[in-house]
């Protein structure tokens, strides 16, 4: 499995032949500026929630590539009305089989809502079981019980989940949701991108090393094997 990063919450994981994207906000980033938007594969779309730094470059990532974008049904909604041809509704609970493998759409503890104000429908996460491994990502929340559920549906290799703090959980939470887990690989995300989510690299990685987690801060535009 390949997980590569594109900023803020933007990755894509490559399961085999399939190119997964999630939660593209890339252009207007500016510690994304050496990633070139339309040089990204991607097969399927997953937007956790639709505020704009999760949903901004989709339509234009969708419409070169054909992809399936994937998220609650407002968001579906959004996308058939921006023209997106390909759409898939999850809303927390659902599972859904796909070639990669299934899915589990999980609840996140956080707002969500279009540019304009209109209501985004509810902010998910996603639980991934595939053959190349099995991953959660968890979208923008805060630290919930409801997290101790996942680990009932499947054992999990790999956390992806938001360190910045404002807004979300930070790193403490992101600890205590790896221990509620059993898993001690985490990727962070939403972090850096803008001031307020700026964090201390060094202290961070520190306060995860101290727990015996390992965590994942690859470059924007870094790509890891797992």
């Amino acid at each position: 499995m390949k997980i590569t990063y594109y900023g803020h919450s933007c990755f894509a994981v490559q399961v085999g032949d399939d190119h997964i994207l999630f939660d593209p906000f890339i252009s207007p980033n500016e510690l994304a500026r050496d990633v070139d938007i339309d040089r990204i594969d991607a097969d399927y779309i997953f937007i956790s929630h639709a505020h704009f730094d999760h949903i901004f470059d989709a339509s234009r990532i969708a419409e070169r590539t054909g992809a399936t974008v994937i998220g609650n049904w407002e968001i579906r909604e959004w996308a058939i009305k921006n023209g997106i041809k390909n759409t898939h509704p999850m809303n927390p609970g659902e599972q859904w089989a796909f070639p990669f493998g299934t899915v589990k759409c999980v609840n996140a503890v956080h707002s969500s809502s279009f540019s304009d104000g209109s209501y985004g429908g509810s902010a998910c996460g996603f639980v991934f079981k595939t053959s190349c491994g099995n991953f959660y990502y968890s979208g923008d929340t805060a630290l919930t019980l409801d997290m101790e559920l996942i680990r009932r549906w499947t054992a999990l290799d790999l956390l992806i989940l938001p360190i910045g703090d404002a807004l979300t959980m930070g790193p403490a939470d992101a600890i205590e949701v790896s221990k509620m887990l059993d898993v001690t690989k985490v990727m962070g995300v939403h972090y850096d991108t803008f001031g307020f989510i700026r964090i201390d690299h060094e202290e961070v990685n520190q306060q995860f090393k101290d727990n015996d987690i390992y965590l994942l801060l690859p470059p924007v535009g870094g790509t890891l094997t797992l």
